[in-house]
């Protein structure tokens, strides 16, 4: 039985923290391999640094030194401190190398490189603090494992066959001898050896890479939620944990609002069929949330609904879109050349619509304006709306969901503006105003995860 183990930044984000990370990674049985993140707060630190390089990086060196030193000197003896400080000096010594190199600064990947330095200190204390437990343990990154990512600065992807590869030789050692390698999350190496990021929250994913790359057993999430809710429980006060979940149905929540993984993390674990958990370090009692091919059939209409916000619908008029479909063709590969996601895409006899995050209208429609007028005849914004995410058993196969559904969003006097059915057989998502978020979600909550629960109690 091989586990891989991702913890996240609140999970490794201080010295109780660690040391009650460090007996969860203990008691787990058989092999097992742990993914970490930066302590909490160290990444949004080294994103600020690289913003004001020159002002900010005495200030930085010194603080990221005093965080670490702390933890390590309050947990470990000083016979352990001084094995410790072994590995931690010369990794500090890169660092304060980088932040000072004046033409590493003008590489596209240098801040890829920097913001991804919190991890490589995070798994050191933890590896320190097992070998402490009397466990054999080694503290790998990125490049020791041979993690190969692709693409453009600040956006990786992981290239799953050449990772399985280097982390067959580089890795799988370690696990046939008994050791348990902690390896840094978040980011993966190019193949001339330039680190490259993830995305926020690409731990998750990294793990899940890991997971691939070592055909795992079993992938778990150690966060501080219990697990997938039936609703944001800061809204809905009588959200439910979700036992089970399909693979479809967390990558629909994920993408679409649920904050609970990263997007991504689901499809390199689907690939190889790995179950994953989702679990609460700070009460690993808790089972949390299964996530596999296969799951008990619920009869739920709605099992969670999620919601992402701050969205903008940008419409473009053309009366010879339905008639050629290369106008939308054309209008996606120009939306491409951002790397701007598009959450999610509507079509007419003459008009195409696609919502995308408000940050990226500026850059998006500089990209449509290049096209040609002959191609577009309009185009409207209409800012600040938000995607309600759906998800639940026989959703598109049962007669009559989407009108119950809608008759209780009229119920709040919230206005659906957009609708996407059909794609996704365990989602049905739509667009309301961000202002109508709140009431949408408890209401949906209220008439199809409650009121189900309370018949189910009365039978």
């Amino acid at each position: 039985m091989l586990t891989v183990m991702k913890f996240g930044g609140t999970s490794v984000g201080s010295l109780e923290a660690i040391e009650r990370v460090s007996k969860i990674v203990a008691n787990t049985q058989g092999n097992k391999v742990v993914v970490t993140s930066a302590m909490s707060g160290i990444t949004n630190f080294l994103v600020a640094c690289c913003e004001d390089l020159e002002y900010m990086r005495k200030d930085t060196l010194e603080t990221f030194e005093s965080k670490h030193l702390e933890v390590a000197k309050a947990m470990l003896d000083d016979k352990q401190y001084a094995e410790f400080m072994k590995e931690f000096k010369p990794r500090f010594d890169n660092f304060k190398a980088l932040l000072y190199d004046e033409e590493a600064a003008k590489n596209p990947y240098y801040m890829d490189n920097v913001t991804s330095q919190g991890e490589r200190f995070s798994s050191l204390l933890l590896c320190h603090k097992l070998r402490s437990m009397g466990y054999q343990s080694i503290a790998l990154t990125s490049e020791d494992c041979g993690i190969i990512a692709e693409g453009k600065p600040l956006n990786g992807n992981a290239n799953l066959r050449m990772t399985e590869t280097n982390m067959g030789i580089n890795v799988m050692p370690y696990i046939s001898k008994g050791y348990i390698p902690i390896i840094t999350g978040f980011y993966g190496v190019t193949e001339d050896d330039l680190p490259l990021t993830f995305g926020r929250g690409g731990s998750d994913y990294a793990a899940a890479v890991v997971a691939n790359a070592l055909n795992a057993d079993m992938l778990e999430i150690w966060t501080d939620v219990d697990g997938f809710m039936s609703a944001d429980p800061r809204v809905v006060p009588h959200a439910k944990k979700i036992d089970e979940m399909s693979y479809g149905e967390a990558a629909e929540l994920a993408y679409f609002g649920a904050k609970v993984l990263h997007p991504r993390t689901i499809e390199p674990v689907r690939k190889k069929h790995i179950p994953l958990k989702v679990r609460n370090s700070f009460k690993p009692e808790e089972k949390g949330t299964l996530i596999s091919r296969y799951r008990e059939y619920s009869n739920e209409l709605l099992r969670s609904a999620a919601a992402k916000t701050d969205l903008s619908i940008i419409t473009i008029s053309s009366p010879e879109i339905a008639y050629r479909p290369d106008i939308v063709a054309k209008i996606l590969a120009k939306i491409s050349e951002n790397d701007d996601s598009l959450y999610s895409i509507s079509t007419s006899l003459s008009t195409v619509a696609f919502l995308i995050h408000n940050n990226d209208v500026k850059s998006t429609l500089s990209k449509l304006y290049e096209m040609d007028n002959a191609d577009v005849e309009k185009i409207d914004v209409t800012s600040d709306v938000a995607l309600i995410c759906c998800v639940g058993d026989d959703l598109i196969s049962t007669s009559g969901v989407s009108g119950q559904i809608f008759s209780a969003v009229k119920e709040v006097d919230a206005n659906v503006m957009m609708i996407s059915e059909g794609a996704s057989a365990v989602a049905l998502n739509f667009v309301v105003r961000n202002c109508d978020v709140l009431p949408v979600i408890k209401i949906l909550h209220e008439r199809f995860v409650e009121e189900d629960e309370d018949y189910e109690e009365a039978e």
